[in-house]
């Protein structure tokens, strides 16, 4: 892994200052920056100032009112003394104090716990969502990296055994045919390590996008620790627990709606001064105090339509929950297969990785002697070449599973 590294560095820095970075840098800048997760935040701290708003409505309500009022009177103009008063002046502090039960309050209560829970789900998420996408390309950008290491060690040795077969070609023991083919190969290879190279930078540069990071100079990513997390049970998933959050709104609806049609009470007051001036006007303060009562009585069986419009809400969600169990456990168990298959392969992929390693190492005898054929190096070249990027692909295709799996399985 040391040797993997230094040659990384080798080769990027040749013309770029570079940096090194690993997974989680990434993971933190794509949290930072992501407005998504801002917004939702914002959504919860929102939820909790609604939450106090409603309990100040449970409060006294408390105003101060003041009004003056002059109606003339005058020979054949002006209205009725009888009905006017001619004049009044009130200046009233009053209160109004809902007697509300103790089931409402805590019905409305149960609504905002039930918001705020489902927005926190939300967020959790999002958050996966996010680290899913930012780790997904954080594999396919290293797995482009480890790609270009290899293939430029092949192309360096290429280069040292054309070296080798040119002096032996200009000593008529190889044919200029075989030298020129050769050397074609070569050119072949350090095209591929060219377009390998170009195409971890496409990859960084998608991985910094999805971050937000703006620093976009040739950085080195340290190999990504990614391994398989404690399988949860589906009903302690964040996915599960968000169905049920759904489900608690539509019971919570339905005592919302069975409290809206309960009697509601009111005290009301006042007290200051109020006065026509028509006797004593002195003598007119006071204060008043009174209840208020309210009692639905029909409304045309709204109140049994929107129990059963819940009802069918619920039921919709019951059958989502229904659907995700059966799904769950059957796409990890796929997930799960397709990792095996990625196990084994890697082991037949090492295994033939040996023999060809140990072919080219006697094709490189040989070849100083004379007695290798050239296209026959050239094939066990292209097979080992071959074999190193089917195993490097595998790698990735492995550490993807493992991300998948994980967002699946995991609450982290």
């Amino acid at each position: 892994m040391r040797v993997l590294f230094l040659s990384l560095l080798f080769l990027l820095t040749a013309t770029a200052f570079s940096q090194e970075k690993d997974l989680l840098f990434y993971i933190k800048k794509a949290q930072t920056n992501s407005p998504l997760l801002k917004d939702l935040s914002n959504q919860i701290q929102s939820n909790t100032i609604d939450s106090l708003l409603l309990k100040a409505t449970f409060k006294p309500q408390v105003g101060a009112n003041l009004n003056a009022y002059v109606a003339p009177n005058y020979k054949n103009f002006g209205y009725d003394t009888a009905l006017s008063n001619g004049q009044s002046l009130s200046g009233l502090i009053g209160i109004n104090q809902k007697i509300i039960g103790k089931n409402r309050v805590d019905s409305q209560a149960e609504t905002f716990k039930i918001i705020k829970e489902g927005l926190s789900l939300n967020k959790k998420i999002a958050v996966k969502d996010l680290n899913k996408a930012i780790i997904a390309q954080y594999i396919t950008a290293y797995g482009s990296a480890e790609q270009v290491v290899y293939n430029q060690n092949m192309a360096d040795l290429l280069k040292n055994e054309s070296v080798i077969l040119k002096k032996l070609t200009q000593n008529s023991i190889y044919r200029q045919t075989d030298y020129l083919i050769f050397i074609s190969t070569l050119k072949q290879q350090e095209l591929q390590v060219l377009q390998l190279k170009q195409q971890y930078q496409n990859d960084l540069n998608l991985l910094n996008y999805l971050s937000g990071e703006t620093d976009v100079s040739f950085a080195h990513l340290k190999k990504p620790d990614i391994v398989l997390k404690n399988i949860q049970k589906e009903e302690t998933t964040v996915f599960e627990k968000q169905l049920e959050t759904d489900s608690l709104k539509i019971i919570n609806q339905n005592k919302l709606i069975d409290n809206s049609y309960k009697p509601s009470l009111s005290f009301l007051g006042d007290a200051g001064y109020m006065s026509s001036f028509a006797n004593q006007g002195y003598k007119n303060f006071g204060f008043s105090v009174g209840l208020g009562l309210s009692i639905p009585i029909y409304d045309g069986n709204q109140k049994t339509l929107l129990h059963q419009k819940n009802e069918t809400a619920l039921a919709t969600n019951l059958a989502y929950k229904s659907n995700f169990n059966k799904q769950y456990q059957q796409q990890l168990l796929m997930l799960n297969q397709r990792l095996q298959q990625t196990v084994e392969i890697q082991s037949q992929l090492q295994s033939q990785l040996l023999i060809s390693d140990a072919l080219i190492e006697a094709n490189k005898k040989l070849l100083l002697s004379g007695d290798a054929q050239i296209t026959d190096f050239m094939i066990a070249i292209g097979n080992v070449i071959g074999i190193n990027n089917t195993i490097s692909q595998n790698k990735i295709n492995t550490l993807q599973l493992i991300n998948e799996i994980n967002y699946w399985s995991s609450n982290d």
